[in-house]
């Protein structure tokens, strides 16, 4: 019989000859996944378990929390770099399982790490202005188009694939509301602001029309040259272009007009369920993510403004 660290570095050996030979995993995945899994080794070591079957779920949730917290020899790993270690020490986990080294997967109950939520960037008041300026170029019916989609995306908080699926009987001339079709074909009903409303009807009466003649009588919003549906990577290239027009210089994408608007909409005192509504977002949860990004604006407000906020 071999000895209790012979047998479970013979474990790994064959798991790691199963990644790279039967798997085929690339050179660089599979250095990782050794580095990760011979740390693992490492820590069962020190927990006297000397084979696959011995390990217990709490060794592998305390390998995770150590990965976390780091050690003397480790510096803490970030929640993406634990996550890697984790799926890295499930798989051998399972590995054991099929090749009747154990009976059962101790490790299918400890998750990977949720990596932390990326907020939703948003450009300033100005840069949005600088933007839509930079659409009113001209009275020619294209320019009137981009004015009127970017209007509209900042305008409404609507989804870039929401805004090309709209048709002219989704705009509602007289009340200043436009029918958006979200997600799950769920239906809202959202406002339009004077600007965007003006931006809308300049298109409607000058625009349109001379992109409708060379199409097939669609009942689409936005057209394309053709007459045609205008695409969501059309809508893309629309916004780019205006954005190097304005000399914006950061990442900007339809979604950024999106964010901004619930940003703003924050920023000016609108309650989070009246901002979920006009975004059309089925949880309150997925909106307060915002409500992030406008603690740190009145953090940064405050730190400016306060008498005793700087010591």
């Amino acid at each position: 019989m071999p000895e209790p660290a012979a047998l479970l570095n013979r474990e790994l050996r064959g798991y790691l000859d199963h990644l790279g030979i039967e798997r085929g995993l690339a050179t660089n995945t599979l250095t990782s996944y050794r580095r990760d899994l011979r740390r693992y080794v490492g820590h069962l070591a020190i927990r006297s378990r000397g084979s696959l079957s011995k390990v217990t779920e709490s060794d592998v949730a305390e390998f995770l929390a150590r990965l976390r917290l780091g050690d003397e020899l480790h510096p803490p790993l970030s929640a993406a770099s634990a996550a890697r270690a984790v799926v890295a020490v499930r798989g051998l986990h399972r590995f054991a399982v099929r090749e009747g080294w154990v009976s059962d997967d101790v490790a299918v109950g400890v998750r990977p790490p949720a990596p932390p939520r990326r907020l939703p960037r948003a450009i300033p008041v100005d840069s949005v202005a600088a933007l839509l300026e930079a659409a009113n170029l001209d009275d020619e019916p294209r320019s009137l188009r981009d004015r009127a989609l970017l209007e509209l995306l900042y305008g409404t908080g609507a989804r870039i694939s929401e805004a090309v699926g709209l048709a002219v009987d989704d705009v509602d001339r007289a009340s200043g509301t436009i029918r958006v079709t979200g997600k799950g074909s769920k239906q809202r009903i959202v406002p339009i602001g004077s600007y965007a409303l003006t931006a809308l009807d300049a298109y409607l009466v000058r625009g349109r029309p001379a992109l409708a003649a060379g199409g097939r009588g669609l009942s689409a919003l936005f057209l394309n040259a053709r007459g045609g549906r205008l695409s969501r990577q059309s809508a893309w290239t629309i916004l780019r272009t205006v954005a190097d027009r304005a000399g914006i210089t950061e990442d900007l994408s339809p979604h950024t007009l999106r964010h901004s608007f619930a940003t703003h909409l924050l920023d000016g005192g609108a309650d989070v369920r009246v901002v979920q509504e006009l975004l059309g977002h089925a949880s309150v949860t997925t909106t307060q993510v915002y409500t992030l990004v406008t603690v740190d604006r009145l953090r940064e407000v405050y730190a400016a403004s306060h008498p005793r906020a700087l010591g």
